[in-house]
């Protein structure tokens, strides 16, 4: 049996693991509350006592009231707070009254030190409530029935809950600001901004690309980017986690559903859309269902009921990405063990165009350690517009390729320059989440009562390594999964549980593992023509990492470029969102811890559920490259379609 283990040093308490901080509260000091540790509940100081509405709690000393009623059940309205952020106290709607303050204090932000006794519902807070959401009323332009948050929307709410059905204070008759549709998967829309920055603290503190910022002083406030150019323009990496967060229709993802719309109406164009797991993990929320439903057969007659022609699985080429990269890593490693010849080592997963373009921008040195292969998404692209073209006997040029995915950069992604090896523009659109849920909504079809139906061949087999692609550490486990069974001759579960890869699942922030390898077999017929035997890997022990977010990936590189422990890893998964592919910006809204540990359950749920749960077992891509690729692996014609490069970019500007 192989020998694995997950390294976590530093205290618990500390959020650090393989020497990397990755505590979720990212504030900076002045900002973050003091916490006592639990375990001093009886010792001084250690718990408080406080009474709100009546209710009396003790709570760790440096709980907010916020926090404190929560655990009693009681509803304080909240605006600029969001699980995900470090408090602001911006917003003023969760002001309370404190016995013996004078004024109302924010409940997000004010830390319980003292025994205290808190009203959250008095006539001088409701009151006060109902004058802010008129103050932010009073500069929000646009009509609530034409905007994208129409009953999603946290002022839309808040006005209606607090009766606040006229502005008292007028409107502003006309647009105070241009919308910026400058980037491929972000516009920006100033004139229903309700300035609570959570905006800004998610690219800065939970992302770590800082392009968003509070501009100006005063009443002259407002939200803006670097010498305020347009998004598109600056080091925006497309992620949408401004979008999951921002409580109004300020931000949105750049919808081309009008245009699939058009594809699918023309009768001269074939359609065809793919859709990968993180969506069809989280869609049913947009139905009123509870996170953690999946609905991916039912999506399948949806679809077919929408007009698309065919409906394809992404997990297929998923599957296909671990056979292209786990090669390409064998490739690097034999080049440094065996031909000890300088290589670029670790290899970092290209699935994530955030992460890619985050790379590209702030670590432009480290492009080489890129993965050549494309994501699952353009790889499908590729295969559509020649393999199916061909076997289908369709033109190209009137095949019309959709991509259903969690992620607002997969907009940006399949606009790269570089994204047309098949001689068209691989994939045409990337629909997200949401405009798939609107789209579904607009047909009349109610998903949750849709029939199970199957998907299209030639690409509807697919496994669950596929599958687990959509949650934080599942491009790791789908490559060990295969690089285990194809190096040591044995099955995966023989070292792990039903398959299961445990080390590198989880919402850490960064997980670090080590692999023995115990013994080597003979090399599967796929790989014989790359590697004669796998004596070189006997007994090496495989270093993998995997982080999530763009905050945590920096930890990662400033630590690889230190010269730090994480240097020594031979392969790193990154995934530019937190929680990964279910956790993106395309994704239902709300998006909280909670939820995202929901749909990574689906996820995972499903994947035992598939009767092929490795990817070197999927017959379909073991066929595509007997008849197609039929070099192989990293072939001239694989490298071709399915393999790319990446772009050094500017750090302030793109």
């Amino acid at each position: 049996m192989a020998e694995t283990k997950t390294k976590k040093s530093g205290k618990a308490a500390a959020g650090k693991t393989g020497g990397i901080d990755t505590a979720a509260n990212r504030a900076p000091k002045s900002q973050k509350a003091h916490v006592v540790d639990p375990g001093m509940a009886e010792g001084i100081g250690g718990k408080v006592s406080v009474t709100i509405d009546g209710k009396e709690i003790k709570v760790p000393m440096g709980t907010t009231i916020l926090k404190a009623a929560e655990q009693l059940g009681l509803k304080i309205p909240t605006l600029c707070a969001h699980p995900d952020l470090c408090a602001a106290g911006l917003c003023r709607v969760c002001v309370v009254e404190v016995e013996g303050q004078y004024r109302l204090q924010a409940s997000c932000a004010y830390p319980i030190t003292s025994p205290l006794k808190v009203w959250t519902h008095t006539r001088k807070v409701r009151k006060a409530r109902r004058h802010i959401i008129d103050l932010m009323l009073r500069n929000h332009y646009g009509e609530c029935y034409a905007c994208v948050r129409n009953n999603n929307c946290e002022l839309q709410s808040l006005a209606k809950e607090y009766g606040v059905d006229f502005f008292r204070f007028g409107r502003p008759q006309e647009p105070l600001f241009d919308e910026d549709k400058s980037s491929h998967s972000v516009i920006r829309d100033m004139n229903k901004c309700v300035m609570c920055r959570r905006c800004v603290r998610t690219c800065i503190d939970l992302q770590e690309v800082g392009v968003l910022e509070a501009l100006y002083k005063g009443e002259d406030t407002e939200i803006g980017t670097f010498v305020e150019k347009p998004l598109g323009d600056v080091v925006c990496i497309n992620c949408g986690q401004c979008i999951n967060r921002c409580p109004t229709g300020a931000l949105r993802a750049n919808d081309p559903t009008d245009d699939v719309w058009n594809a699918i109406d023309d009768p001269t164009k074939h359609v065809v859309i793919q859709t990968a797991p993180a969506p069809r993990a989280a869609i049913g929320e947009c139905f009123g269902l509870e996170a953690g439903h999946p609905l991916t057969f039912e999506m399948n007659t949806a679809l077919r009921q929408c007009g698309f022609d065919k409906v394809f699985d992404t997990n297929f080429t998923a599957d296909l990405t671990i056979i292209e990269e786990g090669t390409e890593l064998i490739q690097r490693l034999h080049t440094a063990l065996v031909d000890k010849k300088p290589v670029a080592l670790p290899q970092f997963t290209s699935c994530s165009p955030g992460w890619v373009k985050y790379l590209e921008h702030f670590y432009p040195e480290y492009i080489p350690n890129l993965s050549s292969a494309k994501s699952p998404q353009q790889m499908f692209g590729a295969v559509i517009k020649t393999y199916y073209a061909q076997k289908a006997g369709i033109d190209p040029k009137d095949i019309v390729t959709v991509a259903l995915m969690p992620c607002s950069a997969k907009k940006y992604e399949c606009n790269r320059p570089e994204m047309t090896d098949s001689g068209f523009k691989d994939v045409d659109y990337g629909l997200t989440t949401r405009e798939l849920a609107k789209m579904i909504k607009e047909a009349g079809i109610d998903l949750t009562k849709c029939d199970k139906s199957d998907f299209d061949d030639p690409f509807g087999t697919a496994t669950g390594s596929g599958v687990i692609f959509g949650a934080t550490g599942g491009v790791m486990e789908a490559a060990l999964r295969t690089v285990i069974e194809l190096v040591c001759g044995i099955k995966v579960e023989d070292i792990f549980a039903h398959a299961d890869i445990i080390p590198v699942r989880g919402m850490e922030g960064v997980k670090v593992a080590e692999i023995k390898i115990p013994k080597v077999g003979k090399v599967p017929p796929i790989l014989q023509g790359l590697v004669k035997d796998w004596k070189w890997l006997d007994g090496v022990t495989v270093k993998v990492a995997v982080a999530h977010g763009t905050a945590n990936a920096k930890k990662v590189m400033e630590n690889i470029k230190a010269g730090g422990e994480l240097a020594g890893c031979h392969f790193i998964e990154f995934m530019g969102c937190p929680g990964g592919c279910i956790g993106g910006g395309g994704q239902p809204i709300p998006t909280s811890p909670e939820i995202r540990k929901a749909r990574a359950k689906a996820i995972y749920d499903e994947d035992s559920a598939y009767p092929i749960r490795k990817s070197h077992e999927n017959p379909a891509v073991l066929e595509l490259y007997q008849n197609f690729f039929t070099e192989g692996p990293c072939g001239h014609k694989s490298h071709k379609l399915l393999h790319t490069h990446y772009t050094k970019r500017g750090k302030y500007i793109a």
